[in-house]
């Protein structure tokens, strides 16, 4: 352990999002917002809450727009440290073993920077700082273990093995992306080799503790958890997160006499609503327009998009975007600038635009 004892956090954001292409091409996916706020800055408030005043952020491709949106750290209560991830091969334990030198012999927590977890982490935290294993990491039970690193426990209910996406797993414990490591890790990191897939695993360096008799820990976790790295996992935290908030409607925002809130709205500073109705939980951000339309429940419109006379439920709009003239969007993501508009021209006919990896569904 750190002669400080002091905790530091390491906060993984180097992905690429190539299962949110086209989104992810111009953003990082870490920025995609939830319920209007991006899904990086869910994990940061909760470490800060966790008492963490160092936080350690490896960044990748998407390094400038990371660090342009997070900043020094000090918004959120801790000063934030910039690791670039530029070479291979690359993985979980890869990203630790170039933060060796950021993290010292300290404690340190590490979160996967595209998870969404309910709970809070300082029990966690809490839990390892007196228990001292040498790694503690945090599971949940899954249908689709196969997905994810899998942990299999003894009899005793330590941990015996770990397997990254097995094709037949013996468990569904799945390792959830939040984990608690001592400086062993690092010792376990320099002796395994790149998996087939060319990567560090960190289920490898954990097993490695696990076979040299070091003492590792689970920890179940007690709220849902969710791995964003698809449009369905996007929607579903989505639609979690809404059912979290609060009606709040902003002084700034106006709402004409022609128009409804019902349920749970939540609308921010400069938000217009013109003849529209709109069912929470929904949430719309600053400067948009709403107009002769319906946003219905489980929608996250962000700031500056404007919605006319159409209708859209259970997605999530970014910046910027226009719609108008849409009879129904449902179970979408529109991404930052783009246009969602009827054209009035004779004869009917669809005329489209889209990047690479894309996906349209036309009825």
């Amino acid at each position: 352990m750190a002669s400080n004892g002091k905790m530091k956090a390491l906060v993984l954001s180097g992905g690429k999002g190539s299962r949110l292409r086209p989104i992810t091409h111009t953003s990082a996916k870490q920025l995609i917002p939830i319920a209007n706020k991006p899904i990086l800055f869910y994990g940061l408030e909760a470490i800060a809450r966790a008492g963490i005043k160092e936080v350690g952020i490896v960044v990748g491709d998407t390094a400038q727009e990371i660090r342009a949106a997070v900043g020094d750290g000090s918004a959120f209560g801790f000063k934030a440290t910039y690791i670039p991830q530029t070479e291979g091969p690359l993985g979980l334990a890869h990203a630790v073993k170039i933060s060796h030198s950021f993290i010292g012999d300290s404690p340190f927590l590490m979160f996967l920077g595209d998870n969404l977890l309910k709970e809070s982490l300082n029990p966690l935290v809490k839990d390892f700082m007196g228990k001292k294993p040498s790694a503690q990491i945090l599971v949940a039970k899954v249908p689709n273990p196969s997905a994810f690193g899998v942990v299999e426990l003894n009899g005793d209910g330590h941990v015996k093995r770990l397997v990254e996406k097995p094709a037949h797993p013996k468990s569904d414990l799945a390792l959830v992306g939040v984990y608690l490591f001592d400086k062993s890790i690092f010792e376990a990191i320099r002796h395994i080799k790149p998996s087939a897939r060319g990567e560090l695993e960190i289920t490898d360096a954990i097993q490695w503790l696990v076979d040299h008799k070091k003492k590792v820990i689970t920890r179940p976790t007690d709220g849902w958890w969710k791995d964003t790295g698809k449009i369905g996992d996007l929607l579903e935290a989505n639609r979690l997160i809404h059912e979290t908030m609060e009606h709040s409607v902003h002084k700034d925002a106006q709402v004409d006499s022609a128009s409804r809130l019902e349920g749970r709205v939540v609308l921010e500073a400069g938000v217009r609503v013109v003849e529209s109705v709109i069912r929470g939980p929904a949430i719309i951000g600053a400067n948009s327009h709403i107009i002769r339309s319906y946003v219905g429940p489980y929608s996250s419109i962000y700031y500056n998009t404007t919605v006319e006379n159409s209708e859209i439920e259970h997605s999530i709009v970014l910046e910027q975007a226009k719609i108008s003239n849409i009879r129904r969007i449902q179970d979408s993501l529109i991404g930052q600038r783009v246009e969602v508009i009827k054209s009035p021209v004779k004869p009917e006919a669809y005329r489209i635009m889209v990047g690479d990896s894309s996906r349209i569904e036309i009825p």
